[in-house]
């Protein structure tokens, strides 16, 4: 029988009155050190008799062929004394950045969609390792075949790997040429073309912003916004916002979207000829996402079985297709469609956790005090 996928969204002015199961902050000095071989080891009889709460965004579990209720599905069958509950924080991960601020508690167990920069932003806001767990790595059979490259780069190993995107330009090929470089979109041939995303709200958005940063540094890249405002660049809230509300409706020939586009296209029947995918300067921004377990879930040996469960094979080939992204271990077959279909850039670039730890707030505050009275008159 198909079970009925329970999603729990979490409104802005919900996060101090929604029950509180599991305690946010460090453990106390009498408990063990959260995390790593001794401070979670595998016990001789894991219960996996509960209710595991994961926090997500809400394309994994809503729209169009989501992942998340075929993960919840497969999981029940595993383990058919767990319930599983999908819980969509409207303010994403800044609600649960915002209670370890404040030392307050939580009731979810597992964070599932997160990135480096996310990381950058807990420690340099809530403290040093904090708000997810040192994870035991014998505990998850699989972790070993995530490709080296995609590791977020996490100095306290709370987060792994579980798919890939590669932030790009999608572009109309009957209204534009793919540009070679950046300095192309500052030209007449782009002007008022561009769709992008707010940084602070999405992660494409936040992707590009810092994707023009290590072209250069922070203030050419501040500079470059500004030619790239004054060209017309129209600049959207969300992916959903710039990629079906103005995209998909024809309203610009442009959009910063995922190297993916032209499998999705085709699979909703979608014009290929407006989903041509371009990399300047040969590059695209890898966007890995990971999973991690939070300090206090009551249900950690669930989390830790989801986690493995998220790296077997066959749900690793099912993200990929659903997810419309590229796995994260190394030994998935996709469909051949899936590789005629979708690019990945020559030249793959990223922000480590080093780079962005003590900077990326700062460099979102100043882009969005430079910029955000500019976006209304678009």
């Amino acid at each position: 029988m198909k079970r009925r996928t329970v999603v729990r969204t979490i409104g802005v002015g919900a996060g101090t009155a929604v029950g509180l199961a599991g305690c946010l902050t460090r453990n106390g000095d009498d408990d063990p050190p959260n995390g790593g071989e001794d401070g979670d080891p595998e016990p001789e009889e894991p219960d996996y008799d509960g209710t595991l709460r994961i926090a997500t965004y809400g394309s994994m579990v809503t729209g169009p062929n989501p992942a998340g209720p075929w993960l919840e599905e497969t999981f029940v069958e595993e383990y058919p004394d767990a319930e599983l509950e999908w819980v969509v924080p409207n303010t994403g991960l800044q609600h649960y950045i915002r209670r370890g601020e404040y030392e307050s508690e939580i009731d979810v167990d597992v964070l599932f969609g997160f990135t480096v920069g996310d990381l950058a932003r807990i420690d340099d806001r809530v403290g040093d390792g904090s708000l997810l767990r040192e994870l035991n790595l014998e505990r998850i059979d699989g972790h070993e075949r995530i490709r080296d490259e995609l590791a977020l780069g996490d100095p306290h190993n709370r987060s792994l790997t579980y798919d890939t995107g590669y932030v790009s330009l999608v572009y109309d090929e009957t209204e534009l040429e793919a540009p070679d470089g950046f300095d192309d979109l500052l030209g007449s041939a782009y002007d008022n073309a561009l769709l992008a995303q707010h940084p602070v709200t999405s992660t494409p958005g936040q992707a590009f912003l810092l994707w023009t940063i290590e072209s250069a540094d922070a203030e050419t890249a501040f500079e470059y916004w500004e030619e790239l405002l004054a060209n017309g660049v129209q600049v959207h809230d969300t992916w959903s916002d710039a990629y079906y509300d103005a995209y998909i409706e024809n309203q610009r020939p442009m959009v910063v979207s995922y190297s993916t586009d032209p499998l999705f296209a085709a699979t909703e029947g979608y014009e290929p000829e407006r989903h041509r995918v371009a990399f300047p300067n040969d590059e695209g921004y890898a966007v890995p996402e990971g999973m991690g377990i939070f300090e206090g879930s009551e249900e950690p040996d669930l989390a830790y079985a989801f986690l493995e469960h998220v790296l077997s094979p066959e749900s690793q080939l099912e993200l990929a297709r659903r997810n419309v992204q590229f796995p994260a271990i190394e030994d998935v077959s996709l469909s051949p469609e899936f590789g005629e279909a979708v690019r990945q850039p020559a030249e793959p670039v990223t922000t480590s956790y080093t780079e962005l730890r003590g900077h990326l707030d700062q460099w979102l505050e100043d882009w969005t005090e430079r910029f955000d009275d500019r976006l209304g008159d678009q």
